[in-house]
């Protein structure tokens, strides 16, 4: 069963994720944050394709089993080598479309209830892209509903993590991306991405958190006024 994003981290865990944050902005002017997401996009069309592929091969399924029972007894005139032809043909000859079509449109409402219910398997249906995409589009919103922009130096950092998808986003302010070269981050989030696929997610978030630690150090030294601008705490 997939963890929502409110239990991916035990109470230890979530300690020491805000332990490893205070730590690393000891000694930066950075701002680090993290949020778990269940997921990045509701993916509505996949759902829809995916009820549609799914209850008209179910339909398929049905109303051959059909139309063998109702001729089983053509089965008895072949032998053994041409039982799977005629099998076949069976089905696909008294098939009837008006059994066919109703069929879909009934399965069609449950299957796509049932693909809402386990995300895992939409995804299924889901490019590539259409992840990657959909991740960082919400790994940005969340950085601006959040208030994460609003750091004084434009330092703040957030690590992005969506669990259905199983991806991760590091996004940064506007002061972080003028110093730092954007290949870090992406080392840093394939880095945690690998850590969540080998179920290791609060060692690999912490070691992530840790080196983006002693990056902010070396571009932004904290400074005689600095004060704790976002929570340390592990979003949900």
């Amino acid at each position: 069963m997939v963890k929502k994003a409110k239990d991916f981290f035990n109470q230890s865990e979530n300690e020491k994720i805000k332990n490893t944050i205070t730590q690393a902005e000891k000694t930066t002017a950075g701002e680090i944050a993290i949020m778990v997401v269940d997921e990045s996009d509701s993916y509505n069309e996949a759902v829809t394709f995916g009820a549609f592929i799914l209850s008209s091969f179910l339909s398929l399924i049905a109303t051959s089993i059909i139309a063998i029972i109702m001729n089983y007894k053509s089965l008895w005139f072949h032998n053994s080598s041409e039982y799977i032809y005629t099998l076949i043909s069976l089905a696909f000859s008294y098939s009837s479309i008006w059994i066919y079509i109703p069929s879909v449109f009934i399965l069609f409402f449950p299957v796509r209830l049932l693909l809402q219910r386990l995300p895992g398997i939409k995804l299924l249906f889901v490019s590539k892209d259409r992840e990657a995409e959909a991740v960082r589009e919400r790994a940005i919103r969340a950085f601006y509903e959040k208030g994460l922009y609003k750091t004084r130096d434009e330092t703040g950092i957030l690590l992005f993590l969506s669990i259905l998808e199983r991806k991760v986003w590091i996004l940064g302010d506007k002061g972080i991306h003028s110093k730092i070269d954007d290949n870090f981050w992406e080392l840093r989030a394939a880095e945690l991405s690998k850590g969540i696929k080998e179920k290791n997610c609060c060692d690999a978030v912490c070691a992530t958190i840790a080196k983006c630690g002693e990056e902010l150090t070396k571009h932004f030294p904290i400074k005689p006024d600095d004060t704790n601008e976002l929570t340390n705490e592990v979003i949900a």
